[in-house]
């Protein structure tokens, strides 16, 4: 699947907003805690990724009520779903200037009724973007930081009317947001997932 940039304007995925708040003193400090840890940006890519995937629980597994959106909030708390965890490490890579951008993927809902919108990020190396899943993994789920092929956490089954969306998003789809934000909890946000971008 070919990956297409919504805005040409590459500085669009470094920028910082409302969601993806990397100039937050919380998102700076986390990044620059990450830093100490590297010797260059794409070992910093995978040490951010994997503090996103594994350092904060995914809320529904953790049975988290909780619901954040804003990255600083995602690190602050410590809980979020899948948009919540893309937001958190799209900041934490923007903030070492890593252009990232949020893609969205279509898939069956957990409840076996109908289809909602999962989200993750893609960021640029080597000229290219890659696309990374930090969910957080758990049974029948094992994603990992690739920039050799992708290892996300679900691949679409096109027959049961999933799918990938191609486009590389500089903030949040406003659907996402509108439902992140509406939700009184966690469970109330699970009914009101977007279904289709």
């Amino acid at each position: 699947m070919e990956l297409i940039q919504q805005n040409p304007d590459l500085s669009a995925y470094l920028a910082a907003d409302e969601v993806i708040d990397h100039h937050h003193p919380r998102v700076r400090q986390t990044a620059a805690q990450l830093a100490k840890e590297v010797t260059d940006s794409y070992d910093y890519a995978r040490v951010a990724f994997e503090y996103v995937r594994d350092g904060i629980p995914h809320s529904q597994d953790a049975d988290d009520p909780r619901v954040t959106w804003r990255a600083s909030d995602v690190l602050d708390q410590r809980t979020g779903i899948c948009y919540a965890k893309a937001h958190a490490l799209a900041a934490l890579l923007r903030a070492e200037d890593i252009p990232t951008a949020l893609c969205y993927q279509r898939l069956a809902h957990d409840d076996g009724e109908g289809h909602v919108v999962h989200g993750l990020v893609a960021v640029r190396f080597h000229g290219a973007w890659h696309r990374q899943d930090p969910r957080g993994n758990k049974p029948g789920v094992d994603a990992r930081f690739s920039l050799d092929g992708e290892r996300l956490a679900f691949v679409p089954d096109t027959a049961a009317g999933e799918s990938d969306d191609p486009i590389l998003h500089a903030a949040p789809h406003p659907a996402v947001l509108g439902a992140l934000r509406a939700a009184r909890d966690r469970a109330h946000l699970w009914r009101m997932l977007p279904v289709a971008l």
